[in-house]
């Protein structure tokens, strides 16, 4: 007997939706992009450091990284200048990004990464569960999150700074946010100084992108993040404005699974390895110092800051 074909299509259908999650949620970034400064960045790459059988002998996690020949990396894709997803190649370009190649580089020999969908709320137990290898999209050092995940770095020294709508001069001091409804990126570096300052509303999403679109429909007065993901917003979006540089510092670290002692001293000589060889700098100037005015920062130094 035939089997009805409702079923048939109910898991087709089923299967469809399993596969398009998996896409979402991963992407390949093992692959230098053609565009967008790609033949800089494939310059980069070729001057980029190897490990040596040495250097792979101090860490077991870089080994298994090795043997597998893949690094996996949370991230995400929707953050321009740090890691965002080329619509057209389908690769991860930004500062974020041509780090995680470089890292991959380093320990397999080529730049083969897979990225893992990686939002605030679940990076933590990406790296408890051993899902990814680290996370390294603007993860915010504290000695609380240190508490349940390792650091390497400081890699990248930012700050909170204050958007609005464009034209919307009202905020541009943090003592300003009291009283107003302020958007954040929930258990961000960001929603936490944002409290301090009294607002009347904290309006917390999921994600970058989606604050971003709360803030042009008028669902909070102006949104709190790092500079770097400010910027970005700022590059591609002329409906929205910077209203202050940054006020603290926001050290972002490489998160890896909490305890993994060899595995971060692995990482950390591999960030002071390519800040010596200026491939850092050159990372920055093809990222974000296309918006970031000012000379190319001094990179931080491994271990700096409480946490790290």
């Amino acid at each position: 007997m035939t089997a009805p074909a409702r079923p048939r299509r109910l898991a087709a259908l089923l299967t469809a939706i399993a596969l398009s999650a998996a896409t979402a949620c991963s992407s390949s970034g093992g692959a230098v992009p053609p565009a967008g400064g790609g033949g800089q960045e494939q310059n980069l790459l070729d001057r980029a450091p190897v490990a040596s059988d040495a250097d792979l002998a101090t860490s077991p996690t870089a080994q298994a990284i090795k043997q597998r020949g893949q690094i996996l990396i949370g991230s995400q894709l929707d953050t321009p200048l740090l890691s965002q997803q080329n619509p057209t190649t389908g690769q991860t370009e930004g500062f974020d990004a041509i780090l995680g190649r470089l890292l991959a580089k380093y320990i397999l020999g080529r730049p083969n990464v897979k990225i893992v969908n990686s939002t605030s709320q679940i990076r933590e137990a990406l790296l408890q569960n051993n899902t990814v290898d680290v996370v390294l999209h603007t993860y915010s050092i504290t000695p609380a999150r240190a508490e349940k995940v390792s650091f390497a770095g400081p890699y990248f020294m930012s700050g909170p700074a204050i958007m609005a709508r464009k034209g919307d001069s009202a905020v541009t001091k943090p003592q300003d946010l009291k009283g107003k409804r302020v958007l954040a990126v929930t258990n961000s570096t960001g929603m936490t100084l944002a409290q301090q300052y009294q607002p009347a509303e904290m309006v917390t999403l999921g994600t970058n992108a989606e604050c971003v679109t709360a803030l042009e429909q008028g669902r909070g007065d102006v949104y709190v993040n790092d500079l770097t993901q400010l910027a970005g917003n700022a590059q591609t979006n002329d409906k929205v404005q910077i209203n202050t540089g940054t006020f603290g510092q926001d050290p972002y670290g490489i998160g890896i699974h909490h305890g993994d002692d060899t595995f971060k001293q692995f990482v950390n000589a591999w960030l002071e390895k390519i800040q010596a060889a200026g491939l850092w700098q050159e990372a920055y100037r093809q990222t974000l110092g296309t918006v970031i005015p000012g000379d190319v920062p001094a990179p931080p130094k491994t271990g700096s800051v409480p946490g790290s």
